[in-house]
């Protein structure tokens, strides 16, 4: 099937986006399972909290180009939910962490993406002693963020969804529910390879009822025919 323009999955997020197209990533899996199918886009921007994200998302997608988003996932907290006596630069409240979300959804909804095709994610938990290792040897600073804090994010993240009528993973609930669950953090923060998979298929139970009917993009080159080729892909 010829389209002028393939259709867009947006990934939009922090790090944990930006990151998710590297091996094993759960961006890369998602890309993997609509293959030819559509355009999965990474806009993960590392260290970005919601104030950013918010003034950035018009220059990322601009309005004229929403209509040829299929699903767009907004993954953002991880950075609002940092500690604000240990790192200011980043911490946003857990108040304007709600109005940037759903600033950020108003832009997508005026320029005509509807709610079924926003799926929000939560920040996923934090290991508390990984992270204050890790904050430790490679910053030497203490940690900033906790897994306590990070859920009073979470929870706003589910309310913003409710309230709003858009769906949610909440991978910060899902993934302290399984054994050792501190496997999927690679850092007590960021992803580690288990978590990226655990992220990835927890994702996709809920992009695959969205996807499936998606045509495969371009004649199967079987069905070309080699003696008249532009009948088919010119047509």
């Amino acid at each position: 099937m010829m389209t002028s323009s393939w259709p867009k999955i947006i990934l939009f997020g922090d790090s944990i986006t930006q990151f998710s197209f590297g091996e094993g990533g759960w961006g890369a899996f998602i890309a993997d399972k609509l293959q030819r199918k559509c355009d999965v886009v990474n806009r993960g921007l590392s260290g970005y909290n919601t104030s950013l994200a918010k003034l950035a998302l018009p220059r990322l997608l601009p309005k004229s180009q929403i209509p040829q988003v299929s699903v767009l996932t907004l993954f953002m907290g991880a950075n609002d939910a940092a500690l604000e006596e240990l790192y200011p630069q980043q911490y946003i409240s857990v108040s304007s962490y709600v109005a940037n979300m759903k600033a950020m959804i108003d832009y997508l909804q005026e320029g005509g993406l509807e709610a079924s095709k926003i799926v929000l994610i939560t920040p996923p938990p934090i290991y508390g002693e990984g992270w204050k290792k890790h904050c430790q040897t490679t910053y030497g600073v203490a940690q900033n963020r906790t897994n306590a804090n990070t859920g009073l994010y979470a929870k706003a993240c589910c309310t913003v969804a409710k309230d709003l009528g858009i769906e949610v993973l909440d991978i910060y609930t899902i993934m302290q529910q399984e054994p050792k669950w501190e496997r999927y953090l690679l850092d007590g923060l960021h992803l580690s390879p288990d978590g990226n998979q655990f992220l990835g298929e927890q994702l996709w139970k809920m992009l695959e009822p969205k996807t499936r009917d998606m045509p495969m993009q371009l004649p199967d080159w079987k069905d070309v025919d080699p003696n008249n080729p532009e009948e088919a892909l010119l047509k």
